[in-house]
């Protein structure tokens, strides 16, 4: 596979590994951003992985694009990095027609039954988050069961509420906030995917792996009130590679 250093302004140099979207190719970014953090690169700032390539930011008085891609180059071809334990979210989503108003639409469209759509999102399936963008805490998770591959709403919102469970194309992500979107809309979690007060803000990181778990509306709204409270911590565990 080829691989290309780009220049991105004079504080960042990407790393493209391809042109599609698939997990090896996300394999290999998360692997070199794990070798780089590992590496103390002089210079480095921040690695940000996306589907296909490796942003690395540098400090421009410490180094410059040209020393950072042989050094990057160099690591992709001498650097030894097992693949990295990932943690395991499982994350509450209420599929009831009150928390999914696209639900009963994605299941016309597709032809299941909503009960069908659910099932398949859900406990059946465990997502690789790519990504995280388009705004903050936001992860882009594939990859979606191929009956429930859809193109993206011809009328986009203007507001998706905070907490939306959304499908399409081959993904699936949660809204962390108010915002515009244009993805199907098929539940809603309590959790909060995105919290300055956390060390850490975005609850999901690129290489994390994801599973709905689908509760009632009573239990939505008991799981809401904990969170609110600061008394409820997503289930998570650390799975093999």
């Amino acid at each position: 596979m080829n691989v290309r250093f780009l220049p991105a302004g004079d504080t960042a140099v990407i790393v493209e590994f391809g042109e599609r979207i698939d997990r090896l190719l996300s394999d290999r970014v998360l692997r070199l951003s794990t070798l780089v953090r590992a590496a103390n690169l002089p210079g480095v700032v921040e690695t940000v992985p996306t589907f296909r390539t490796l942003m690395v930011y540098y400090d421009p008085l410490a180094t410059d694009g040209a020393s950072l891609s042989a050094a990057l180059e160099n690591l992709l071809d001498n650097g030894r990095g097992a693949a990295q334990p990932a943690t395991l979210w499982r994350i509450p989503a209420c599929y009831a027609a009150s928390h999914a108003p696209d639900l009963a639409v994605v299941a016309q469209h597709t032809g299941l039954s909503t009960a069908e759509v659910v099932r398949l999102h859900s406990a059946s399936t465990r997502y690789h988050v790519y990504m995280v963008g388009f705004v903050p805490g936001f992860p882009y998770m594939g990859d979606l069961p191929a009956p429930l591959v859809l193109p993206r709403r011809a009328d986009p919102r203007v507001r998706v509420p905070a907490g939306s469970v959304a499908i399409a194309t081959n993904m699936t992500a949660i809204y962390p906030q108010e915002s515009p979107g244009g993805w199907h809309l098929i539940g809603t979690t309590p959790v909060r995917l995105f919290d300055l007060r956390r060390p850490r803000p975005a609850l999901l990181s690129p290489g994390d792996a994801v599973r709905f778990e689908p509760v009632t509306v009573r239990e939505f709204d008991a799981i809401r009130a904990a969170v609110a409270a600061d008394a409820y911590q997503v289930p998570c565990e650390t799975i093999a590679p």
